[in-house]
């Protein structure tokens, strides 16, 4: 039988974790043909889902529509951090929306921003 280590992941992909406010965070950046997958976990379950886009308008400034899939809806600082993300790709020129998982048992500003900051530092977009 083949030895299953010695196949790749067949989507590009970083797996890493980092340290914020002394909570280890686990995460993932997915990079598909047609969307980008960020997984963040503190707890390791997928916690609260969000797909993040930009709308192409009339308007000479982009909007951006957050919402939420899967989780907590009344949490505005997740749906921030999504829009942050979704912009930051936006910036760079992708058009690619993104699903933004966030499992963390710490939603304070400090884990969320050191989130988007490990995210962007690691981009595959």
């Amino acid at each position: 039988m083949d030895d299953l280590s010695t196949y790749s992941f067949p989507v590009r992909h970083k797996k890493f974790s980092v340290h914020i406010k002394e909570s280890k965070v686990d995460i993932v950046i997915c990079s598909y043909d047609d969307q980008f997958l960020v997984m963040a976990t503190q707890i390791g379950t997928m916690g609260t889902i969000m797909h993040a886009r930009k709308e192409e308008g009339m308007l000479n400034t982009p909007t951006f529509n957050v919402s939420v899939i899967f989780g907590k809806r009344d949490e505005p600082m997740l749906l921030a951090c999504a829009r942050q993300l979704i912009e930051h790709i936006s910036i760079s020129g992708s058009l690619k929306p993104l699903t933004l998982s966030l499992g963390l048992k710490d939603h304070s500003m400090e884990i969320l921003k050191g989130i988007v900051s490990a995210v962007i530092e690691n981009r595959l977009w």
